[in-house]
């Protein structure tokens, strides 16, 4: 088949798996060429990750500073606060831009030819562009596919007027008086949490039995404690069934957990009940791809079922995570070039910004178990660590490490806790360097930090706490056995 143009190369999409898998290929010395319809980042960097943070950010210093105006603990007196979402909006913006503006810097340093518009698989070897100047076709040794994902739209609940996507509701310009969200996961918790900070009055709508049902229910009690005391109300095992939008917003009919039906009305209804690979509307159906249901199968190098085709991120499975995303990205880009490199990560960290934060890291103790190991537990309370206390006096919260019983070997961290989130980087580096409790025990954290709280949960698995009592003998003598 006959093309415009030819590439080492091609990356289609430019989200971090793209963006990533571009510049390193670029880095590496290798012709490169990478489509993108939309802005450089992706979802992540320009409709999710990025501006969520900054809008929760907005919220956590709004929150903190009318709680101030009314109860100071710290002895500060504010008058009463107000906010321009408007122009929260718009510093959330500044931001995207910025960091949209560096992608397009670094992949233009690495030498990556970057083409805006709509790619179309022809075959596995050629892509067709449409774009406002013609629609090119492009020649490839080697093709990266990193679509990413969308939405999750509800056929009864389609997006539109009053009914919000995760990204509408980040460039709403002014603060709802009330706001029903779908989905209490942690796209839903994160937005719903920011709101009501901001002084919306939330209402969830789960058809679970808990929030945040992917993670287990230790690490959810102080969120949905924080829900109780910022006004939230929760509805579980509930299932949205319709919705009648009018000019004042939307009301969305439920069916509550005792059968019974209920209208929740609210300016805006928030659908976050998951996102979805995109694997169409880039030429799929042109390809001969083997599927691991609704992702592309991809093996431990990120080869798709075709020669000369990889795919990265969100559309090769779980947990869709854009740090996933560019890890695989570099990978592939690394093997292109030559080198040996899989990817087989010994764990992947998945933060919930919610207040308390939430990190997962490897394994958990009912994990472990299940995947054969006799595990060991040490939770440490985060109530006994002074620079928890002096962040915010919040007694919630605490760290927990599982281990290998006969070895050691540390299997996974938990943690929930007021700014826990940076933490998330002390436990994958344990767990990739195969650490063991001895590690974490002889690790000196800074005093005060919230990273002493690793060490101390390390102690408390070995029956040793320093900044506890002790644990009965017996229990001492079962961990060290």
């Amino acid at each position: 088949m006959t093309s415009d143009a030819h590439t080492q190369v091609l990356v289609v999409g430019a989200g971090p798996g793209g963006y990533a898998a571009a510049i390193r290929c670029g880095q590496l010395g290798l012709e490169t060429t990478l489509v993108e319809k939309g802005r450089l980042g992706g979802t992540c960097l320009t409709r999710g990750c990025i501006p969520s943070k900054a809008v929760i950010h907005a919220a956590d210093e709004f929150a903190k500073i009318r709680s101030e105006a009314t109860k100071s603990v710290l002895g500060i007196g504010v008058g009463s606060p107000t906010i321009d979402f408007a122009r929260t909006r718009a510093w959330k913006d500044g931001i995207v831009d910025q960091l949209s503006g560096g992608v397009g810097g670094l992949l233009t340093a690495a030498g990556v030819t970057v083409i805006e518009g709509t790619a179309t698989m022809v075959d596995g070897k050629t892509v067709a562009i449409d774009t406002e100047a013609g629609a090119p076709r492009i020649s490839a040794d080697n093709v990266i596919l990193a679509p990413g994902s969308t939405p999750v739209e509800l056929p009864f609940l389609p997006f539109g007027g009053a009914v919000l996507s995760s990204t509408d509701a980040l460039n709403l310009d002014t603060v709802p008086d009330h706001l029903v969200v779908v989905g209490a996961g942690y796209i839903g918790l994160e937005l719903g949490t920011a709101f009501a900070k901001l002084g919306s009055h939330v209402t969830f709508v789960e058809m679970g039995d808990r929030i945040l049902p992917a993670y287990d229910a230790d690490l959810t009690k102080p969120v949905v404690a924080e829900l109780a005391r910022l006004g939230a109300t929760t509805h579980l095992n509930a299932r949205a069934t319709s919705v009648q939008q009018d000019a004042g917003g939307a009301t969305l009919q439920v069916t509550l957990s005792d059968g019974s039906e209920v209208g929740l009305h609210g300016d805006h209804v928030l659908v976050t009940v998951g996102r979805k690979p995109r694997t169409e509307g880039w030429g799929r159906e042109n390809l001969v791809l083997d599927m691991d249901g609704p992702f592309i199968k991809v093996d431990e190098q990120c080869r798709t079922s075709m020669r000369g085709i990889f795919a990265v991120g969100d559309v090769t499975g779980e947990p869709m995570l854009a740090h996933r995303a560019t890890a695989q990205g570099e990978v592939v880009a690394e093997i292109l070039a030559g080198h040996r490199r899989e990817f087989v990560p010994a764990a992947i960290p998945a933060v919930v910004f919610t207040d308390p934060e939430i990190v997962v890291v490897g394994r958990s103790e009912s994990e472990a178990t299940a995947a054969g190991f006799d595990a060991i537990v040490g939770r440490f309370p985060l109530a006994a660590n002074g620079r928890n206390l002096s962040l915010d006096g919040s007694r919630s919260g605490f760290v927990r490490v599982v281990a290998e019983r006969s070895t050691g070997l540390v299997l996974g961290v938990q943690i929930v806790g007021t700014s826990v989130a940076e933490l998330q980087g002390v436990a994958v580096t344990a767990l990739e360097m195969a650490a063991t409790l001895d590690d974490l025990t002889g690790t000196i954290q800074a005093h005060p930090s919230l990273g002493e709280a690793i060490t101390e949960a390390a102690l408390m698995a070995q029956g040793r706490p320093l900044h506890l009592p002790l644990p009965p003998l017996s229990s001492r003598q079962a961990s060290a056995s």
